[in-house]
């Protein structure tokens, strides 16, 4: 038997998984979890990004990874710059906003607004994605 992801939407999702549960082998894993973020929070947290990195809050000059690392610290979530292997440089290295809950998300997406708004950055994002439930609409032709 190969892994299975199942999502919890109704009843009978529910009951494959109790199924796959019943057929699964001894020792086989089973992890339930709440929803990690979903694709339009994470466009919006790169566009919030890019928007706070072309402001340059304070006259700091970072990129939108750069913004991101020290969101996610000052939230709590610990983020380390390690060195290269070779030594030319820094990584990123720590938790990822790919593991956060869509609450915890909801949270880092407050929190750069929050700090945008203090520090007069200008949204490029229309003003509805402030309710995280809104896609980041496309408004080009053909949509």
């Amino acid at each position: 038997m190969s892994g299975h992801t199942v999502i919890l939407r109704g009843q009978s999702q529910r009951d494959l998984a109790k199924r796959l549960i019943d057929a699964a082998p001894v020792d086989a894993v089973v992890n339930v979890k709440p929803p990690t973020r979903n694709k339009d929070q994470n466009a919006l947290m790169w566009v919030l990004l890019g928007d706070i990195s072309r402001a340059k809050p304070r006259g700091k000059r970072f990129t939108p990874d750069e913004w991101k690392a020290r969101a996610m610290q000052a939230l709590g979530w610990e983020v380390r710059f390690l060195e290269t292997m070779d030594g030319n440089g820094f990584f990123p290295y720590g938790h990822s906003s790919s593991k956060l809950t869509k609450a915890q998300f909801s949270d880092l997406i407050t929190f750069l607004y929050a700090f945008g708004d203090q520090e007069g950055v200008r949204w490029s994002a229309p003003e509805d994605c402030r309710v995280y439930g809104l896609s980041v609409k496309n408004t080009t032709k053909g949509d």
